[in-house]
């Protein structure tokens, strides 16, 4: 069982270009829903990386913070639970603890984890940090996404409750780290792709990469393929 803060937000412009972002989230303090696509009143601004039915509902680990606090001490002030966007907060999970495929519950809602978050550039001006997105995904300090599988009401009373385990599924921390190894096993990377409940975006990633290194054996993989701040 794991506590939660939650959190969700409209589209607003960011400090220095103006650009629209739902990086901004305020704390919700009564029964919401969760719909298909995530929490009803929460908005996306660029829904071509953000959102939809494999990018529902963003979860980031509380305990992140401290860390990037300590990296970033100009921002520290600001790096406070809700502040990157996430829809949920806990100090009780991280990317060690879940596996993708992962069912949980959550108030009424079910919900699965499906993949990591590809942290957006727009991290960096909302915080005036210069390298904070490639920080977080460097060092896996990411949050994951999770699909709606069962809509529902949810509560902040309420807490993530795992209803079903994947079978012999990687973590998500296990996954990330073979994501980004320079040249991983290609029958891990394809046991990764083969994994019930991955986000299909992802694994056509995957799959790509894994074709790639059939064909070039011995070929240094290409840079394209490691975790990287989104730039849209």
């Amino acid at each position: 069982m794991a506590k939660i803060s939650l959190f969700i937000g409209g589209i607003r412009p960011l400090p220095e270009s103006g650009r629209p972002t739902g990086i901004y989230k305020q704390l919700v303090t009564s029964r919401v829903r969760i719909g298909p696509e995530g929490f009803i009143g929460d908005q996306q601004a660029d829904r071509r990386v953000h959102g939809g039915p494999e990018k529902a509902v963003h979860l980031y680990p509380a305990a992140h913070y401290t860390k990037l606090a300590a990296r970033f001490p100009d921002a520290a002030a600001q790096l406070l639970p809700g502040s990157l966007g996430e829809n949920i907060s806990t100090p009780d999970l991280d990317e060690n603890d879940v596996q993708i495929g992962d069912i949980y519950q959550l108030g009424s809602a079910r919900l699965q984890v499906c993949q990591p978050r590809n942290p957006c550039w727009k991290i960096d001006e909302r915080f005036a940090s210069d390298g904070m997105a490639a920080h977080i995904a460097e060092h896996g300090l990411t949050g994951w996404y999770w699909r709606v599988v069962t809509p529902g009401e949810v509560s902040p009373d309420d807490a993530l409750r795992l209803e079903t385990a994947a079978s012999a599924a990687m973590t998500l921390a296990a996954a990330m780290q073979l994501w980004q190894t320079h040249r991983p096993a290609l029958s891990e990377l394809e046991k990764l792709a083969a994994t019930p409940g991955i986000a299909s975006h992802w694994q056509q990633k995957i799959e790509t990469r894994c074709q790639w290194l059939r064909q070039n054996i011995e070929a240094p993989p290409p840079p394209a393929f490691h975790v990287k701040p989104e730039q849209a």
